[in-house]
């Protein structure tokens, strides 16, 4: 009789926990990592002793949400791979706007040096990310072989131009035009990326290993 009730509250509190994650993404994406965790506890709709049951301090919320982003990415980009034609296609859909990437590309930028440290040290962190940039590696490769996608670029070079496009802006901008102007410099970023004649780029392409080195 009392079997029902407690898988009811697993469930409950499995509920709990990934929206406490899917708004402190969202948090941190748009105001920084130092969003109160007692606003983010409000903006999930739990209790602040909810959020810690959950995540005894920040330290352990952030690398829960930056786990999650990644494997968000990693499941993105293996779907795209397998249901597109044309690599190309799917790069573009795994490049596509979201919180997740926006997270997962601006992690160095976004956390203090001591927080980026002990992500990178984390083994789950470490495993997703380097399958997620091996899919993103071998879709920049297949659009070249394809001729879809410039022959000197790498993927370094794609994935630091998402990034920086991730920025925040620095002046408050209506929401509209932000989101116009993001649509925009993305859409700009991937003709430049396209197979055609055009300029030369200075210096050589830039592999994942040079951009993430560790």
């Amino acid at each position: 009789m009392t079997a029902q009730p407690r898988a009811h509250l697993r469930a409950d509190a499995r509920r709990n926990r990934a929206q406490i994650i899917t708004t402190a993404t969202r948090a941190f994406v748009d105001n920084g990592p130092d969003v109160p965790l007692e606003e983010i506890a409000r903006l999930a709709g739990v209790g602040i002793g909810t959020l810690y049951r959950n995540f005894p301090d920040r330290e352990a919320l952030i690398l829960a949400v930056v786990q999650t982003s990644m494997g968000v990415m990693l499941t993105k980009a293996r779907e795209a791979r397998a249901e597109h034609e044309h690599a190309w296609d799917a790069l573009a859909r795994t490049l596509s706007t979201s919180r997740e990437l926006s997270l997962t590309l601006r992690v160095q930028r976004l956390f203090s040096p001591a927080t980026v440290a002990a992500l990178s040290a984390d083994p789950t962190i470490r495993q997703i990310r380097n399958e997620l940039i091996k899919v993103i590696d071998d879709l920049v490769q297949a659009a070249q072989r394809e001729g879809s996608m410039r022959p000197d670029v790498d993927t370094g070079d794609v994935t630091h131009l998402f990034s920086l496009l991730m920025l925040p802006s620095t002046h408050r901008t209506p929401s509209e035009i932000a989101e116009m102007s993001y649509d925009r410099a993305r859409e700009i970023i991937f003709d430049g990326l396209r197979a055609r004649p055009g300029t030369p780029l200075p210096g050589r392409p830039l592999s994942a290993t040079d951009i993430y080195p560790d």
